[in-house]
Formats: structure tokens, sequence, C-alpha cells
């Protein structure tokens, strides 16, 4: 049989290099080999009990549930969102899906228009407006400034933009860099998105993994613009449970925006698991043990990204201070001519370099849209040490005896020293002739 693959897909579309890096880490660990992975962000404590126990009592709900998510659900969102995002929010506002990324997706299919994307972000945004035939703009930005966002360059580009309606999307804190956009800033893309009628998607999947300061939503200064996506993954560890959330701004406009999302979610995944739907009911409630585990996690995530950051100030390593989340974006320029001397003239030939003589593996910045010639790396603190189960469970146990962070980190943390060694190593190897 002959058949032809949608141009988009033939030409366009790689596997996602976050799927594909663990993939291929995982492959070399069977294999016996020693790789200190730095490529996939994913959270792995173990879940709270109270959730768990949640999806074993509900583990029989077979029945398909409303497009828009269980109705007892759509409430728990909406009164944990009020809560957090300090805002009015009404359960009509809320959908559900199998996970965040679906929903980027419907919603992103459901608004005409641009997608505006800053540099450099998440790897799924871009691939996604590809899929469906819509042009992306990048916001320039540079290492030189821990590629910060400027309003003034979002307010050019839509100026001069030759298209007539315009998506952006914004993460924060953000993965690949782990900053998060401050309050100040905030306030000034809001105006120059409802200057210039923009739509916000505001990925805000490590709102509670923030730890330089609280987190803030764009959606408190322009809600009548943005819709908030979240979901289980990341604060709850639960990313294999799929469950993503999305709110759409209040009044008539958001309702038109939610049908047409769970239109096509109807089309797509007709609901996401109901099991999954029961169990998050309780992840949402207002509860205080299960707050303080979330809060237990962030401070663990931020103790080990912050530790890595430390060790990179200490080499010399231009890098953005995190700010929430798991993530580093470290940038190599520096030492661009002795890297060159070794077959290393992008970041992907950096990402490569790296695992093959170092086993460490990273993603090229490239693949979160920097210019492939800057020697920027997206670094994730997620697995180091945390390889098994048993490791990310025995983590929260030195946690709870009142271990101190400095001891945790010097004592326990095996593979994330013996990773800074490597680095250290690298380094030193660029200054031989």
């Amino acid at each position: 049989m002959n058949f032809s693959l949608a141009p988009s897909l033939e030409n366009r579309l790689a596997p996602s290099p976050t799927l594909s890096i663990n993939e291929r880490v995982r492959q070399m660990w069977d294999a016996g080999r020693t790789v200190y992975h730095l490529g996939f962000g994913e959270s792995r404590f173990p879940p709270h009990p109270g959730i768990v126990d949640a999806l074993v009592e509900h583990a029989s709900r077979r029945s398909y549930l409303p497009g828009a998510g269980l109705p007892e659900l759509r409430q728990a969102v909406a009164d944990f969102h009020a809560r957090h995002l300090q805002r009015d929010i009404k359960a009509d506002q809320v959908t559900v899906a199998p996970g965040s990324k679906a929903l980027l997706f419907a919603f992103r299919m459901a608004v005409a228009g641009a997608t505006v994307l800053p540099t450099p972000s998440w790897v799924s945004y871009e691939p996604q407006s590809r899929l469906l035939g819509r042009p992306v703009l990048r916001l320039p930005a540079s290492p030189r400034d821990n590629h910060r966002l400027h309003p003034d360059s979002l307010s050019r580009l839509l100026r001069d933009s030759p298209h007539d309606s315009h998506l952006l999307v914004l993460n924060s804190p953000s993965n690949p860099t782990g900053q998060m956009l401050e309050p100040a800033l905030l306030q000034e893309i809001a105006a120059v998105c409802r200057r210039h009628n923009v739509l916000v998607l505001s990925d805000e999947i490590y709102a509670l993994t923030a730890f330089g300061r609280e987190h803030l939503s764009i959606s408190r200064f322009y809600p009548e613009g943005t819709v908030v996506i979240g979901g289980t993954s990341k604060h709850l560890s639960l990313g294999g449970w799929r469950l993503g959330i999305a709110i759409v701004p209040p009044g008539e406009n958001g309702r038109k925006l939610l049908r047409a999302a769970v239109k096509i979610g109807s089309e797509l995944w007709s609901a996401a698991s109901a099991p999954v739907q029961y169990a998050a009911v309780t992840a949402y409630a207002a509860d205080d043990d299960l707050a303080a585990y979330v809060k237990k996690c962030a401070a663990l995530h931020a103790a080990r990204t912050r530790f890595l950051w430390r060790g990179l100030c200490q080499l010399d390593v231009p890098c953005a201070e995190p700010m929430g989340a798991f993530y580093l974006f470290p940038n190599f320029d520096h030492w661009r001519k002795s890297l060159a001397a070794r077959g290393v003239h992008t970041s992907v030939d950096l990402a490569k370099f790296l695992l093959d003589q170092f086993q460490i593996a990273v993603l090229p910045g490239s693949d979160f849209g920097t210019p492939a010639a800057e020697l920027s790396l997206r670094l994730s603190t997620s697995y180091i040490d945390l390889e098994t189960d048993a490791k990310a469970a025995r983590m929260i146990e030195l946690t709870d005896s009142g271990i101190d962070a400095e001891a945790l980190l010097r004592d326990h943390h095996p593979g994330m020293n013996a990773l800074l060694d490597r680095l250290r190593s690298f380094l030193s190897s660029l200054q031989a002739p």
C-alpha cells in the first residue's frame, strides 16, 4: 500500500525532544551505562497517599463523563484557583482534559491567528502550532540578560506583524529557564495584550512549584483575555495520570471559547479518565495536609535546583537564578572558540558532546527556540538521584527526619555531586590546547 504523510508531519515535525532523550537514557541505563540524566522534567516524588486512596476508591468508575469534566471536579478546581489566584472563578469557567498539553492544543485550534512565543519556550508549543498550520512569531531574546521578555519588543512584533490576530503563550515559572515573570512585567505584558486584543494562554503548570517568590498569574491583570492552563502533573507528581485543567475568561466570550475547546475535545479524547477525575476532586480539595506536602516537595525541588545553580555559578557558567520548577538554562558561549576546535558549533553539538564524552544527558537550547549557534542548554534536576521510586521516597523520608538541606545535598546526592565534578572536568578540558 502506498500512502503519503501529511506535510506537517513529514517535513516539519520531529518526535518530542524531552520524550526522546528520556527513552535514550533509559536504553543506556538498561545497557549498564552510567548517565547523569538532566534531560527530562518529571517530578519524581511519591504522590500524596490521600490522592492514591481516592483513585483506588474510584477505580471502578467506568462510564464516560461530561466533555467539560465531572461537575464536582470543575467546582473543586474553581474553588482551588479562586484561593490561589485570588480571583472570583466559577465552575462554568473550568474544563478538564487528559493533560494540559491536550488543552493547549485544543485552545490553539479554537482560536485563529499567529502564535507568539517567548524565546526560549517549552518544546511542544511551536510544533503544536505547526501541526495546525498556524504561523509562529518568536520574540527575540538574548542570554546576556537571561532571555528576558521585553514588553516593548512584544509591542513592536505585534505592531509590525502581517497577521490580523495573535495568541501569546506564556509559561511562568518557566520551562526551560526556571524563571518567573515578576508582577510589574506581567502588568506591562497585560497592557500590551489588551491594546492589541491578544489572547494569552498562560501555562501555569509549575505555579505551585514556585520557590523564589509567590507565583502570580497574568490573569490577575488581564482576566478578560487570559486562559489559565494547569494540571496535577508537576506539583503533585502525577504526570502519568494525565489530568489537565483550563480556566477561561469570565463572561460570554469565555463561555464561547470553552464551548469551542470542549467541542474539539469531544472529537479527540471524549473525556478525561473517570477514575482520575474522581481522584482529582481530592487533589483540588482544601486540605492542609496535602498543601503541606506540596510545599515540602517544592522546597526539595528548590534545594536541589539551587544547589546545581550555585555549582554552575562557582564554575563561572552564566545561568539565570531559578525561581520555580526544576530547570536551569546555562549558556556556554564563553567557551565557543575552544568548543569549535572540538567540532562543537551548535547547542545540538554541545548536548551530543556532553553525552558522548561526559555521560551528561541534557537538551539543546535550540529545541526550545534559541538560535542554533547559541550554546545554551536545558538542564532538569528532577531525575538525578531520584531515578527510582525507592530513591524518591527515601528523599522524602530524609526530609521528614529533619535533615537540613545542606547535609541532604552533600551526603545523599551522589549523582548531583558527581555531575558537578563531570562539569568541572568538562570545562577544565576546554582550557587545554
